[in-house]
């Protein structure tokens, strides 16, 4: 984007970022301010959280074979996806407030394309993840029967979109020649990409919310027609802990996307009385909560998965220890292989063991319905 040719007439290709950014009414202080420090600081301690997080979430599923299933893929991407995320977002941190008039244009393209590429490729991994939980129990599976080729595809083309979503910009959609439709919270963007990936993730999260909802209902009819077979008790616990699991999925993407998606849309329609700048970056930090927020519903709330975890962790810890063998490269990781069951019993586990979403309600369907 920086070229020391003439500008095109009735391009600016020449200006400098704070050109931009004084053109939109997005003044950059040369001076740290209080709330400079305020912001950089929650968005340094986030980023860290949510790398550490996702690290220890993506070692776990590598490291144990019980979650080598597509389920657990899928959450590893997410779990890389949100990694992603926090490296973005951290590096964001360290381009931003004064730092950011000190910026080419090409650099300040690169700071946007991360972050829109990172948290288009989170969303697009929740959206596979509710689709690919609708498909395993409307078949009545605990794990899908999709081959890893299959799987391998899915993750490369939930990046491919996220790529492109993050270019598209740089590929043309600015306002580096179309000064007047420049937007206001990032300046050289045109309002119209703005209400472009705002719509778009409305829709992702309206296909979640449809996912989410069909599966409630079919897990709550199903559970019903059974609870003739099993106790009132068992059947309420069932649809509690679904209707639970999916208030959390849904709640959580609501209270973390949609301040920012809002603003993204106001900003994109012109709204010059709505102060989008006072709330941005507040926003910004909350839409990247949700990465920090994805490992805690999708994974921490697995026991196996925290078994896993403890033993990370405690490898680490005692790694000090020249005495003790327990290191990561050797490590028991409770694999279907290592634990002997009784006939029969491999089954039974295969099935109740490693459900980490929606799931927890559905084992007691399907375990009332062989029975």
């Amino acid at each position: 984007m920086d070229k020391l040719t003439d500008d095109v007439p009735g391009c600016y290709y020449n200006r400098t970022v704070q050109f931009f950014y004084e053109h939109s009414g997005k003044n950059i202080s040369a001076h740290w301010r209080p709330r400079d420090y305020v912001v950089v600081s929650l968005g340094m301690g986030v980023s860290v959280i949510v790398i550490l997080a996702n690290i220890l979430v993506m070692v776990a599923i590598f490291i144990n074979r019980r979650f080598h299933f597509p389920i657990y893929y899928l959450l590893g991407n997410l779990a890389a996806a949100d990694l992603f995320s926090g490296i973005a977002y951290l590096h964001l941190m360290f381009h931003t407030g004064p730092w950011t008039i000190k910026l080419s244009k090409n650099q300040w393209f690169v700071r946007q394309t991360l972050i829109d590429s990172s948290l288009t490729a989170s969303v697009l991994n929740l959206l596979a993840i509710a689709l690919e939980r609708h498909q395993t129990i409307f078949t009545m599976q605990l794990h899908s029967k999709m081959t890893n080729r299959r799987v391998v595809l899915l993750i490369a083309l939930i990046w491919g979109l996220a790529i492109f979503m993050g270019l598209v910009p740089t590929m043309g959609w600015h306002c580096l020649c179309d000064l007047e439709n420049c937007s206001t919270m990032a300046p050289m963007y045109k309002r119209s990409y703005l209400v472009f990936w705002a719509v778009l993730n409305l829709f992702t999260f309206s296909l979640m919310v449809a996912a989410y909802t069909r599966i409630f209902v079919y897990v709550r009819h199903k559970s019903q027609r059974m609870s003739q077979h099993t106790s009132q008790i068992r059947h309420k616990e069932t649809v509690f802990n679904l209707m639970k699991t999916v208030s959390m999925i849904l709640g959580c993407f609501v209270i973390c996307w949609t301040p920012g998606l809002v603003l993204l849309m106001l900003d994109g329609l012109g709204c010059e009385s709505c102060q989008v700048l006072r709330y941005e970056k507040y926003c910004l930090v909350l839409a990247e909560c949700n990465s920090l927020v994805n490992p805690i519903i999708y994974s921490f709330r697995d026991t196996d998965m925290l078994q896993t975890f403890k033993r990370i962790l405690c490898c680490l810890c005692r790694r000090g220890d020249a005495g003790r063998k327990d290191t990561l490269s050797g490590m028991r990781c409770n694999t279907l292989e290592q634990e002997p069951y009784e006939n029969g019993d491999a089954e039974l586990v295969e099935k109740t063991r490693g459900a980490p979403l929606i799931l927890k309600g559905t084992e007691d369907m399907m375990t009332s319905t062989e029975s």
